[in-house]
C-alpha cells in the first residue's frame, strides 16, 4: 500500500506524531492538542488501527536493565534462493534476534541481535544459527557505542 491508499490527512499526521512521541497519551490530551473532541480522536485512532497505519503499541526497555548490553549486526549468506523466506523465518524465530532484513548484495540477510556479552553471542551463533542448514557464512559487526537508535518515523509536518 502506498501513502495515497491510506488516505491520511493533517489531523491523522498530528495524532500519529503525538502518539509516536508518547503511546500512553490520553485521547483527551490528543484532543486538546489538535482541537477536536475526545470521541472524534478515539474514532480516528480506531480507523488508523483498522487501516494498519498503527500496527501496535510498545514499551521501550533499557537493554542494560536486562543484561543485554552487547549489540551486534550479523550479515548472513544463505543457500536459499531469491524470494525464498525459509532462512529469514528461521532467523526471526530466534528470541535474541531483534530484526531480520532480506538485503541486496552478496549477503542475503542482515540481522540485529542483543546478547549479554561476547560469550552469549558465541552461544547464539553455535546453538541457534548453526542449526539453520541453509546458512553458508556469517560476518559479525559488534557495536562499540550507540549514538542513536530509534524506531520513530518522520511524520510529515501539518503545513
Amino acid at each position: 500500500m502506498n501513502n495515497s491508499e491510506y488516505n491520511l490527512d493533517q489531523t491523522d499526521y498530528a495524532i500519529l506524531r503525538l502518539m509516536q512521541e508518547n503511546a500512553r497519551i490520553s485521547n483527551a490530551d490528543i484532543a486538546r492538542e489538535v482541537g477536536m473532541a475526545p470521541s472524534a480522536i478515539l474514532e480516528r485512532i480506531k480507523k488508523l488501527e483498522q487501516k494498519e497505519v498503527i500496527l501496535q503499541y510498545r514499551t521501550k526497555i533499557n537493554p542494560a536493565a536486562l543484561d543485554q548490553t552487547l549489540l551486534s549486526f550479523i550479515f548472513i549468506r544463505a543457500a536459499d534462493g531469491i524470494g525464498c523466506a525459509t532462512t529469514g523465518q528461521a532467523l526471526a524465530a530466534i528470541p535474541e534476534v531483534q530484526e531480520v532484513h532480506d538485503i541486496a548484495g552478496d549477503d542475503g540477510y542482515l540481522v540485529k541481535v542483543r546478547t549479554a556479552d561476547s560469550a552469549g553471542l558465541v552461544t547464539l551463533m553455535r546453538e541457534s544459527f548453526a542449526k539453520i542448514p541453509s546458512i553458508i557464512s556469517t560476518r559479525t559487526t559488534i557495536v562499540l557505542e550507540t549514538v542513536k537508535e530509534e524506531q520513530q518515523l518522520v511524520i510529515p509536518d501539518s503545513n
